[in-house]
């Protein structure tokens, strides 16, 4: 299902009472079908009010959102109910029923709905198995870690089989080796189900290693919108760059080498950006040969996106002919800035 947003505008009053403001301030994007979308702002952006606004939890004070060309902003009460029970939704503190087992908790939805008893129990018996949780049917919440709790989640958002699925800082409550299990999960239904996913986050890792396209939210405003593999070769706003310059600076590089590995302190005056058809040619040899430079590397690693890798170098050139060694590099699709910028 695809997603249209036309100049979505949501006012809120001031903590103080004084004063109004624009959580979502004349948004417009297009969320595509059968894809991982993702939205990502720092806290207070706005990409949370945006979201109420998308799932259709509030009004946008002006706009439309439409659903597969349909608005579905200025439905009545009983459509909106019915729209609505085709929309899953899962969350950072899962919400789970304490009091309900696993399996129960899956069923909620259905039983709601008015399903029958012996189809909510097939329902139940298959959503557990794509979450890899059949033998916790009639465990109850308590028993269970925070991976499997956000496991049921997912598990009871699918229970209707809803064609969009929101997830609101989904795994901002996990430790980062059941972050990376989720979403595999998440991205493992999404191509099972076709579903359109859209995942709001403040973590650039997230989208990095679940999202096709983004979209980055500051102040309420869209500040950036593109493919994930563009984004990360060529962030334009300065809100994005520094989401990116963050990634991995809090954890040390994996084994297949996903953060950009330092080993000098000193220089790095250009940042270069490879994309994956480049990333096995000789490009700094050729620099060397063709022109009057020299270069020293000073750091150097590879982003894996969902659509493809990403290689990153800091390096500084000296020499007599360095700005025709730039222009060199970038006419060979090298994504070639000052460091920092």
């Amino acid at each position: 299902m695809q997603i249209e947003l036309n100049n979505l505008v949501r006012v809120y009053n001031s903590a103080d009472g004084l004063s109004k403001v624009a959580a979502v301030n004349d948004i417009s994007l297009t969320i595509p079908s059968n894809q991982i979308f993702g939205i990502i702002g720092k806290s207070g952006a706005g990409k949370s009010s945006l979201v109420r606004l998308i799932s259709m939890m509030e009004k946008p004070d002006s706009g439309e959102v439409l659903y597969d060309g349909q608005r579905v902003d200025n439905l009545d009460e009983k459509e909106l109910v019915m729209r609505r029970r085709r929309i899953g939704m899962i969350f950072q503190n899962f919400n789970l029923f304490s009091s309900r087992s696993a399996g129960q908790n899956i069923a909620y939805p259905m039983e709601i709905c008015g399903v029958p008893k012996d189809e909510i129990n097939r329902r139940v018996d298959e959503l557990l198995e794509i979450v890899e949780l059949s033998d916790r049917k009639n465990a109850r919440i308590s028993t269970l870690s925070g991976g499997q709790k956000q496991r049921i989640a997912i598990a009871r958002a699918l229970a209707n089989k809803p064609d969009v699925l929101f997830c609101d800082e989904a795994t901002s409550a996990l430790d980062p080796q059941t972050t990376t299990s989720i979403l595999n999960l998440i991205r493992k239904i999404q191509s099972q189900m076709n579903l359109t996913v859209v995942m709001i986050t403040h973590q650039m890792e997230v989208v990095r290693d679940a999202c096709s396209q983004v979209a980055v939210i500051n102040d309420g405003k869209l500040v950036e919108i593109g493919s994930v593999n563009d984004i990360f070769l060529n962030p334009k706003s300065p809100v994005t760059k520094d989401f990116i310059s963050h990634i991995g600076s809090d954890r040390k590089p994996d084994a297949n080498g996903s953060d950009i590995i330092r080993w000098s302190k000193e220089g790095g005056e250009y940042e270069l950006s490879f994309p994956s058809n480049k990333q096995g040619a000789p490009v700094l040899s050729n620099v060397a040969k063709k022109f009057d430079v020299e270069f020293n590397i000073r750091a150097a690693g590879v982003q894996h996106l969902t659509d493809g890798d990403i290689g990153k170098m800091i390096v500084d050139f000296t020499g007599f002919q360095v700005t025709e060694a730039l222009d060199y590099l970038r006419k060979q699709d090298i994504i070639v800035k000052k460091a920092g910028e």
